[in-house]
């Protein structure tokens, strides 16, 4: 099923919440497994108000979960995320069977 079959809606949403580099800079952190929302506002020099805005697009999307234990939250990448990121990049690329570029002038 190629991406123009189903809904783009989800892929579109998880490219928007990676567009920012601030969100990027949060999954390179987390790529190594969960990580209290302490740590990260160290790691990243950024107040827990700036943080949890970008850990909720980066969620809203499907990109990272998270749990709560006391006042604290730890979020870690959720795996199957980017296995749809990669099904939906395949998807966008050029057909299997689409013909190579043509060097003539379509539009004279």
């Amino acid at each position: 099923m190629t991406l123009a079959q189903r809904d783009i809606a989800p892929a579109a949403l998880m490219f928007h919440a990676l567009s920012d580099e601030t969100r990027l800079g949060l999954v390179r952190r987390l790529q190594g497994g969960e990580r209290c929302v302490c740590e990260l506002m160290e790691q990243l020099d950024a107040g827990q108000s700036r943080l949890s805005f970008h850990l909720k697009v980066l969620r809203d999307a499907g990109i990272v979960d998270c749990r709560r234990e006391g006042r604290w939250a730890y979020y870690w990448l959720r795996g199957e995320a980017f296995e749809e990121l990669a099904d939906a990049l395949k998807a966008l690329g050029p057909a299997p069977s689409a013909p190579p570029a043509s060097n003539g002038r379509c539009c004279d």
